[in-house]
């Protein structure tokens, strides 16, 4: 199994009052990570599978004494899929309040953003984690650094989910079954979309359109929605784990760009397979776009899950004047450009650097790791 960062998170709340939400795309290891915590911590545990119809039916409306009865000794309660149950909120909240010295422990889709039933009820009495798909970090850590370095290409094209990592020989048909069975399953299911072809086409847009500036009107018009809608749609798909935005960065100067948003996926494999480009990376014509997704999306990994609260953005004048990614500390802006090639020369827009007195830095190939790692020392 290959180690996450959570873990060591997650561990350490335990047993500390509140109820511990692990949310995240379908099959990024949310079930096999709580397995292994639970496994790790010697305690009596109470499983409840949300697909199982007999354990909706239990949890779905319970009073407290017939919880106690249910619960019964366990220290540990672990309800996976828990986004199936009905009032599960309702019911986690009771578990919290009145058995504190258990430990409720759920797991489930992105269905909890999108239908909102957990977030009132347990407001204050929860530790809410969002798992994604495995991080270069942990790759490398459980790899090495020599096969994660030969496997670079494989990653900007294949992406991280576990089982395309844990089983290679089917990466392709692995994909293809993520983006056809489950990509879209919590959207359709719980965001009222009556029509999934549009949804389809926008992603597959949107895809092509990976470290581009995203413009709604245009997007519209090309797939046949109102901006809008667009937006809309492009709000759900985030909160369903598909992609995120990256807005511009202004602040002092008239001539920034101010309104329109960056689009990535928080993973390269889903990304390729959406546009059914998953040829050899030798083969490619968009590695420019292949590395920035990457390069975006880990640093976002990161940032998540050590709860670095920085705000991210990147940056663009009505000239073209434009830094890849931009990050915001409390007292320093930090400016990144990205180029696969090491041997290529990057340039800052002076205005951006003295505007801003912004520390830049280029990310090439050859020190991407300072990067997706968090390692810059000056980043801190």
């Amino acid at each position: 199994m290959i180690s996450r960062t959570l873990q060591e998170q997650i561990e350490r709340r335990l047993f500390r009052g509140r109820a511990i939400l692990l949310t995240g795309p379908r099959r990024s290891g949310k079930t096999t990570l709580i397995k292994k915590i639970i496994e790790e911590s010697q305690k009596e545990v109470l499983f409840f599978d949300g697909d199982d119809p007999t354990a909706r039916k239990i949890l779905e409306q319970p009073n407290t004494e017939e919880l106690r009865t249910i619960l019964g000794s366990a220290s540990i309660i672990f309800i996976d899929e828990a986004q199936r149950i009905p009032g599960i909120g309702l019911t986690s909240k009771i578990i919290t309040d009145q058995f504190n010295e258990k430990q409720l422990i759920l797991s489930g889709s992105s269905a909890f953003e999108l239908s909102g039933n957990m977030n009132e009820p347990l407001t204050g009495r929860k530790w809410s984690f969002d798992l994604l798909p495995v991080s270069w970090k942990e790759w490398q850590l459980h790899t090495g650094y020599l096969k994660a370095e030969q496997d670079l290409g494989n990653r900007l094209v294949y992406g991280f989910y576990p089982e395309v990592l844990t089983c290679p020989d089917d990466k392709q048909e692995i994909l293809h079954e993520l983006m056809e069975s489950y990509l879209y399953k919590d959207i359709l299911n719980y965001a009222g979309i009556r029509k999934p072809d549009v949804l389809q086409k926008l992603v597959r847009a949107l895809a092509f359109q990976v470290g581009q500036e995203v413009v709604h009107k245009e997007i519209g018009d090309l797939i046949g929605l109102d901006s809008k809608t667009v937006a809309r749609y492009i709000d759900i798909l985030e909160k369903a784990f598909v992609l995120f935005r990256l807005p511009a960065f202004s602040k002092n100067l008239r001539n920034e760009i101010k309104k329109n948003n960056k689009i990535y996926f928080y993973d390269n494999g889903i990304r390729n397979a959406v546009i059914g480009a998953l040829q050899p990376l030798t083969a490619r014509q968009d590695i420019g776009s292949l590395w920035e997704n990457f390069l975006v999306s880990e640093r976002v990994k990161q940032l998540g899950y050590q709860q670095d609260r920085r705000q991210i953005f990147y940056w663009r004048t009505t000239q073209q004047q434009e830094v890849d990614y931009v990050e915001v500390t409390d007292d320093a802006i930090f400016g990144y450009e990205f180029k696969w090639n090491p041997r290529r020369k990057i340039r800052f827009p002076k205005t951006f650097e003295k505007t801003y007195n912004a520390q830049v830095t280029g990310v090439t190939r050859d020190n991407f790791r300072e990067f997706v790692m968090l390692g810059y020392s000056g980043a801190y």
